[in-house]
């Protein structure tokens, strides 16, 4: 099973954060998830509203074409991301 997956214009990505970094970026897989380490900390929505702003910049839409699918309160997470036409692949660092 891949981290991630694409049906026609939604790619479906499973993640897990890593709040409270020096920076955000990309860790490289974890398990069958791809591991995002955020500048944010895991206080008040602040780590999901930056992981939102991070994967639209990245993805190249809108905050509002990323969505939080599961995982709100937690590491572990998939979100969904409509309309973008760069690939998942892309974000792995190795």
């Amino acid at each position: 099973m891949s981290w991630y997956s694409v049906d026609g214009v939604q790619i479906t990505l499973r993640l897990h954060i890593q709040p409270g970094a020096k920076k955000t970026e990309c860790a490289g897989l974890y398990g069958e998830a791809m591991k995002i380490r955020l500048a944010a900390p895991p206080v008040d929505g602040k780590a999901n509203q930056s992981l939102i702003v991070w994967l639209a910049d990245f993805f190249k839409v809108p905050q509002r074409q990323v969505q939080i699918k599961s995982g709100e309160t937690n590491r572990r997470k998939v979100v969904c991301i409509s309309g973008s036409g760069v690939l998942p692949s892309t974000l792995n660092p190795n």
